[in-house]
């Protein structure tokens, strides 16, 4: 199945298909993600069939709206299709952009709407194989820290919200 996701072509928003977009590096729409439950993140190690950075540690959910798709129903749905989790409000922050190079010749140039949620009790997850491997629960310091001594175990984009965005996601320190 293609997957057409909303892309700027000559300024234009634009159907493309997923992969093409990021072997062009074309700036497109992105949904990210982060799940906070008692001061702690939930984070996933993606799967190692994704086509690109598998097996990195990434934000609780992060993926594209389909042309069309509210992205904020996008997050509630690729948050119960990656992670199995139902029930929760995700709350919009803020609309940011990065530009990746994440290996393989494939660029993300990503326009993001940023979610965040925040619980006081961890959801039931069912993991789906095919998108996430593993999933861990940081608190901030330890994220940061995990992030500082292993930079390679994570993916471009969770390194740069945590370099440039954490107190969106965190809040002011």
């Amino acid at each position: 199945m293609t997957t057409m996701i909303p892309t700027w072509v000559d300024g234009t928003l634009t159907p493309v298909e997923k992969l093409e977009a990021h072997v062009k590096g074309l700036r497109h729409k992105a949904v990210s993600v982060f799940l906070i439950c008692d001061g702690h993140v939930l984070i996933q190690q993606r799967a190692a069939g994704k086509y690109h950075t598998p097996n990195l540690w990434a934000n609780t959910c992060c993926t594209h709206p389909y042309w069309g798709e509210d992205p904020r129903f996008c997050a509630i749905r690729r948050l119960e299709e990656e992670l199995g989790i139902k029930g929760v409000d995700p709350v919009w922050v803020e609309n940011l952009e990065y530009r990746a190079d994440v290996g393989g010749g494939l660029i993300e140039h990503e326009v993001v709407d940023l979610f965040v949620i925040h619980c006081d009790t961890r959801p039931d997850m069912d993991l789906n194989p095919d998108e996430v491997q593993a999933v861990d629960w940081l608190d901030r310091a330890a994220l940061e820290t995990k992030i500082a001594k292993n930079p390679d175990q994570f993916t471009p984009w969770l390194q740069i919200y945590m370099s440039k965005h954490s107190a969106s996601v965190f809040g002011p320190t």
